[in-house]
């Protein structure tokens, strides 16, 4: 959520970073608002400061053995209109709150400016894409030839994009969620979460899935909770409405979850295959810092992920969004876009975001300044250590052999147990 106070000082200045995400964005109804509430403030405080004068009075009169009739009636109307300016002030406070929480993140100065993702930048590119010299198959193909994923089954048992899983597939899926956990904590420092895979409204507020994104959610019925979309959402609120010390920061979480998604804004796209499901297995890195190493440890995070599809081999390249691609909460993303034969194109495989103090302000998760002793929110970034289901694909796709068979990278062979499938 962004800073009232920081909306005050500079509105210029928010518009127009919010326009270079849209340009219809504005917070001029949030200052229209916080104008009238701050009144309101003002005539609420000046009523009670002459009801706490009034019944003084009242108080030095009936010592006197006066009549207090007339004045503790002008006392009983003034808590009355009291109580009118606070009801109206705590629907302004609502509505004020509310814009607020349907409102993005401002990007950073240094995120490209555009209005789509086809204004994103590319910033770097590692390894080469392969060249086949025989008719190569697209995953989604090879997978049911070698009855290592059973679409058809999985709609059946569920609907579409609903995956299932089978014999040495799914084992290459646990392999690959093994080595990034075993990676992420062994090598990298992470600390190992496991989470609840399912989070209340006030959790999903925190990070900025709610209200915006309610369609996008799977809900329980007649419960206050969700299937969590990712585990950024329960590992970033570990934490709401907690003062850390500052000695306690950076702090490095790591985690698997299977991710779902309603995905309603996406019909159309990516329909074959595991590229675009409504339930995916996904290890994120979380990461709490102070606003001084936000944009190292921003740095760090994605370089912990792009070392994953080193290790593993596959061609990438790093991407940064444009304004008019960048997520809600971020202020500024790289994505990590892996090489996929069938699509003869990149395709994203990690978004690795910093958001700034935007979630930390919505979840309330500060910490204590040691040298000047007073709170502060944190900064939040976050990264998919990789789409685990991606990952996949891009590993049936780019380790294909011509007879058929498929590669297992040999950093995941101590996990799966076998060379090739």
């Amino acid at each position: 959520m962004l800073d009232i106070k920081l909306i005050r000082e500079n509105p210029e200045k928010i518009n127009e970073l919010l326009k270079r995400r849209n340009p219809e964005l504005s917070i001029d109804k949030v200052l229209e608002i916080d104008v009238e509430r701050r009144k309101i403030q003002t005539q609420a405080d000046e009523l009670r400061a002459k009801r706490k004068n009034d019944s003084q009075k009242i108080g030095l009169m009936k010592k006197n053995g006066e009549n207090t009739d007339t004045i503790q009636e002008e006392v009983r109307k003034l808590g009355d209109e009291i109580k009118n300016l606070e009801d109206k002030q705590t629907e302004l406070d609502e509505k004020q709150r509310d814009i607020l929480l349907h409102t993005p993140n401002i990007p950073d100065e240094t995120t490209p400016v555009g209005l789509s993702e086809d204004d994103n930048v590319v910033i770097s590119s590692w390894g080469e894409p392969r060249k086949f010299n025989f008719e190569y198959k697209a995953h989604w193909d090879l997978c049911e030839a070698k009855n290592i994923v059973d679409f058809e089954r999985g709609v059946k048992i569920s609907q579409s994009r609903f995956t299932l899983y089978r014999g040495k597939g799914s084992r290459l899926e646990r392999a690959i969620i093994n080595f990034f956990l075993d990676y992420h904590t062994e090598i990298q420092g992470y600390e190992e979460i496991l989470p609840p895979f399912m989070a209340n409204a006030s959790t999903m507020t925190g990070t900025g899935q709610l209200p915006k994104f309610k369609e996008d959610m799977y809900k329980c019925v007649d419960e206050d909770l969700y299937l969590i979309p990712t585990a950024e959402v329960p590992v970033t609120n570990i934490y709401s409405g907690e003062i850390l010390s500052e000695d306690d920061l950076p702090k490095y979480m790591t985690a698997y979850t299977p991710c779902f998604r309603r995905e309603s804004g996406s019909a159309g796209r990516d329909t074959r295959g595991l590229i675009r499901v409504h339930q995916f297995n996904k290890v994120e890195l979380v990461k709490l810092c102070t606003p001084q190493t936000s944009k190292e440890e921003h740095e760090k995070l994605t370089e912990d992920a792009e070392k994953m599809l080193q290790l593993l081999e596959l061609p990438y390249r790093r991407v940064a969004l444009s304004t008019g691609d960048i997520g809600f909460s971020a202020n500024k993303c790289w994505d990590l876009e892996v090489w996929m034969p069938s699509y003869n194109a990149y395709k994203e495989i990690s978004s690795c975001s910093n958001f700034g103090d935007y979630q930390a302000r919505r979840a309330n998760i500060r910490y204590r300044n040691k040298e000047t002793g007073k709170t502060e929110f944190v900064h939040t970034i976050n990264g998919s250590g990789l789409a685990v289901g991606r990952t996949f694909a891009a590993i049936v796709e780019n380790f294909q052999q011509e007879d058929g068979s498929i590669v297992i990278p040999e950093v995941l062979r101590k996990y799966t147990g076998f060379d090739k499938i």
